[in-house]
């Protein structure tokens, strides 16, 4: 426990030294933080959410420069901009103490507690050095330092699904009295909505795994009490909506014409399939331009598919735990790569690249150390990368006239960087992300006709 609490203040301070920076030109916010902090404010002057008369007053004008736009539609003449009610709640009473500072301050806290609780996960896949290693090199990652004090609530929904993933892993340990995990690990998963509709189906992949965790121990009555307060909060949260967004999710305040994912069926989601490679190679956006060490990650699952297709849990009892641990947070992982993919409406926009996935970002820690006990010494150059790709981002913004939201510089690879595709007007980007899914699929298919091979020789030989 010295070592992840050693980890959290370290990269507390770390994030804690971002506040103040510019997000773009002249003003520290940019996106939807912003409405965000309007929220928070008409939260702690009105007691409600309604922000129709800070408009009027140009409240915002205190953290914001600029014309602020409004968002959403009035309902029975009250505008509840479509941000929902858990994270404005959950900041006010930073924002009541400290300012909109004081919530940056909070919201570093929360980014290192997900950083630490995502250490305690990696713990049960490898061990240290591996395991703080690669909870320090995503923690100091480009995309955790721009949002570590950003007001956003990705990393607080980050910090509850990474409490719950754990809380998750050790209900698969018997215990006699397992009911109190069993109801703090749902009482997270159940905060996920309040925090935003789009991480409600990462929660749902964790709660399968605490139900099963919990049901294979013949908990039955645990599992009940947990599932019953997660729900018990959703179904509080759908009447607050309804009451104040006219809907049962705060979206039904959106502005006429507008879709929760902007996008038709099906062809409108088939289009965005492109995705699943631009979040990882895109030259703006893509993940691993930033971050090169999240690219243990995939190593780090290619090792848990090996594993588990293996059968290495049989064999060797003692790697269940570590095998539970990677599953559950490569689940999570899946399913919010497939949110970002498919339902967020744009890649783009005032903000850092990597928005959309960064709530599950810490629960690729387990895969990396993974990745990183299996390749030491290419873990390390990526690691040393991304590292170098934050320091350079952070003196930039600090000293020169960039922003975390517009004008960033080339880090980490200078003018190598336009050899990333840019996945914009011209086909070659599409062409390169069909060529890696095609190399990928006959890996896949390489091992499994491998494997197929060697399993029939191994039966035949002992087969007398």
């Amino acid at each position: 426990m010295k070592r992840a609490a050693g980890l959290f203040f370290a990269l507390f301070a770390v994030y804690a030294a971002t506040i103040g920076l510019d997000s773009f030109d002249e003003s520290d916010y940019g996106g939807d933080e912003p409405h965000y902090l309007l929220a928070a404010e008409s939260l702690i002057d009105d007691g409600d959410l309604d922000v129709k008369n800070q408009y009027v007053e140009r409240s915002y004008s205190d953290f914001y420069p600029y014309d602020l736009d409004k968002h959403g539609v009035e309902t029975e003449g009250r505008l509840h901009e479509p941000h929902g009610i858990g994270f404005p709640l959950l900041i006010a009473p930073a924002m009541a103490i400290g300012g909109e500072q004081g919530v940056e301050l909070f919201m570093a806290a929360l980014a290192a507690l997900a950083v630490m609780l995502a250490y305690l996960l990696a713990l049960r896949v490898a061990p240290d050095p591996w395991a703080l290693g690669a909870a320090a090199a995503v923690g100091l990652s480009a995309p955790l330092l721009a949002y570590g004090s950003a007001v956003y609530p990705e990393l607080a929904a980050g910090a509850a699904l990474a409490g719950a993933a754990v809380f998750a892993v050790r209900l698969d340990a018997e215990r006699r009295r397992p009911r109190l995990e069993a109801l703090a690990c749902f009482l997270l998963l159940g905060s996920l909505p309040w925090l935003g509709t789009k991480f409600l189906p990462v929660g749902l992949v964790i709660g399968v795994f605490a139900v099963r965790a919990l049901m294979r121990h013949r908990r039955k009555l645990a599992a009940i009490i947990g599932v019953e307060a997660a729900l018990f909060a959703t179904a509080l949260l759908i009447g607050l909506n309804e009451a104040l967004y006219g809907g049962p999710t705060p979206y039904a305040a959106d502005a006429g014409g507008e879709t929760v994912t902007d996008a038709g069926f099906p062809l409108g989601y088939l289009e965005r399939s492109y995705r699943l490679a631009a979040l990882f190679i895109d030259r703006d956006y893509g993940l691993l331009r930033w971050a090169p060490v999240l690219a243990l990650a995939g190593l780090g699952a290619w090792l848990l598919y090996r594993t588990r297709r293996d059968r290495l849990e049989a064999a060797l009892p003692g790697t269940h735990e570590q095998q539970l641990a990677a599953t559950i947070c490569a689940a999570a992982l899946g399913a919010g790569l497939l949110v970002a993919v498919f339902l967020a409406p744009t890649m783009f926009g005032f903000w850092f690249p990597g928005r959309h996935i960064l709530v599950v970002l810490p629960l690729a820690i387990p895969l990396v150390a993974w990745g990183l006990r299996q390749a030491p010494r290419l873990g390390s150059a990526l690691a040393a990368l991304s590292v170098v790709a934050s320091l350079w981002l952070y003196l930039d913004v600090l000293l020169g006239d960039g922003g975390f939201a517009l004008d960033r510089p080339d880090a980490p690879f200078g003018p190598l960087t336009g050899l990333f595709p840019f996945f914009g007007d011209s086909p070659l980007a599409y062409v390169v992300a069909g060529v890696l899914a095609l190399a990928l699929a006959a890996l896949f298919a390489r091992d499994a006709r491998h494997w197929r091979h060697t399993a029939g020789a191994t039966r035949d030989r002992y087969s007398g």
